[in-house]
């Protein structure tokens, strides 16, 4: 966490690593690397505020041929797991400071668990968002409970109002970052997925730029046993975390700034001290392509009816991808860390995921323009159990020959051995059929 404004030296009290510098490059002279101490003590100060979400035996497991357990962070009130690192920060600050209130800019999971909690423990909060955010984030933040200003075209232009105003009025800037008190927060999660999954053996984090859940846990399993495995999983379109532990510090490439489908995973590397702890503590930092993140989001709808964003998503994505072999006949948590994806992108997602996943196909072919010619494909499709979700004629601009018409028909198949079965079967009948490729 990163607390920016004249009122740093507030929270000196609540931990003495809290830096006093909003200087990116300073964090490291100020903060220490947490202790084990550090995130028993945050466990136990926000045990009333933040759900204890189960880690559940999945259905998954047999699919990858390992006992897969999946700790379901989503269920989070705000459907995040960065509650528990916001929650620990807003009960730590000093009472004179709750009453002035605190500030934060943007429409990420951090500023929703910021509003939310903050409303609950009676804090004044203001969230500055910029007038491109969807409506539906700021009707959410609204429902929390936070005063939503909209200002700027983009996140730098909120970013600055409202250090502005943290300035004029008193208000505490809160800007996501790497604090103690914010991995110690965060850490939770590892303590709680050792209580929950006996004979752990390795533990599956969402990585990236905001790699704080990865840095955080790893430090409680690592004390609890340290032969656990700790991986984390990034996007191969923006390798940030990787990339900033072979350069040995945070990288500052604008390209990484954050993706609209990844979230907080796309975001620059934010701090030293979870680098550091990565470095020390994290096993193994795998990436996964946008495929395997869709087809890890269908997954995880169908087998455990979870609703999740790309960033919950993609530790599954790692399996789907092949890339932890390792892991076969292991005991393995995967922490699902996020669900809070907006409708209008859950559709496009799921529905791009079906056609990776080889179970929504689309084909044409040419028939004669006579009565039956189409009853006869669509019994082959019945005999053949796919499902028809579209068929369309084309008779105008056919150039095949007279009194023909061209048929462009999408279906629905178990999975790709079925699909495989149905193209054989629609050759037979029609051999100038054409197969429209993914």
């Amino acid at each position: 966490m990163k607390i920016v404004s004249r009122n740093e030296e507030l929270l000196r009290d609540a931990l003495s690593c809290i830096p006093q510098s909003s200087s990116r490059t300073s964090l490291s002279s100020y903060n220490k690397l947490i202790r084990f101490e550090d995130i028993s003590a945050a466990a136990f100060k926000i045990q009333c505020g933040v759900q204890k979400t189960p880690c559940m035996y999945s259905r998954l497991s047999k699919q990858y041929g390992m006992d897969i357990y999946i700790k379901k962070e989503f269920l989070q009130y705000t459907g995040s797991v960065k509650e528990r690192g916001v929650l620990y920060l807003l009960t730590s600050l000093p009472q004179d400071q709750q009453r002035k209130g605190v500030i934060v800019a943007s429409d990420s999971n951090f500023s929703m668990a910021v509003a939310y909690h903050a409303s609950e423990l009676r804090i004044p909060v203001f969230v500055i968002m910029s007038t491109s955010t969807s409506p539906a984030r700021v009707k959410m933040c609204r429902e929390y409970g936070a005063m939503v200003i909209s200002y700027g075209t983009t996140a730098k232009d909120s970013q600055m109002h409202a250090r502005r105003l943290a300035q004029e009025n008193g208000y505490l800037y809160l800007e996501e970052e790497d604090s103690a008190v914010y991995l110690s927060g965060l850490g939770t999660v590892g303590l709680e997925v050792y209580e929950q999954v006996p004979k752990l053996e390795a533990v599956i984090f969402p990585a990236g730029g905001h790699c704080g859940l990865l840095a955080g846990s790893a430090a409680a399993l690592k004390h609890l046993n340290p032969h656990i495995s700790v991986i984390g999983v990034e996007s191969e379109s923006f390798p940030v975390l990787q990339r900033s532990l072979k350069a040995g510090h945070p990288i500052e490439d604008q390209a990484c700034s954050n993706h609209h489908f990844y979230g907080d995973v796309s975001g620059l590397c934010f701090g030293s001290n979870s680098l550091q702890l990565t470095g020390k503590l994290v096993d193994k930092v795998v990436a996964v392509r946008e495929e395997d993140v869709l087809i890890s989001m269908l997954k995880l709808l169908e087998y455990e009816r979870a609703t999740v964003d790309a960033e919950g998503a993609i530790g599954l994505a790692a399996l789907v991808a092949g890339k932890l072999p390792e892991l076969k006949g292991k005991r393995v948590a995967i922490v699902i860390c996020s669900g809070n994806l907006e409708l209008h992108l859950l559709q496009q997602c799921i529905a791009r995921a079906l056609t990776l996943d080889n179970r929504v196909c689309r084909f044409s072919l040419v028939l004669s323009d006579c009565p039956g010619d189409i009853s006869k494909l669509l019994e082959i499709l019945a005999r053949e159990e796919a499902r028809v979700l579209d068929i369309k004629q084309e008779h105008m601009f056919v150039t095949s020959g007279l009194f023909t018409v061209e048929v462009t028909c999408t279906v629905e198949t178990r999975d790709k051995i079925h699909t495989a079965q149905l193209r054989n079967a629609l050759l037979e009948r029609y051999p100038t059929a054409t197969w429209m490729e993914r």
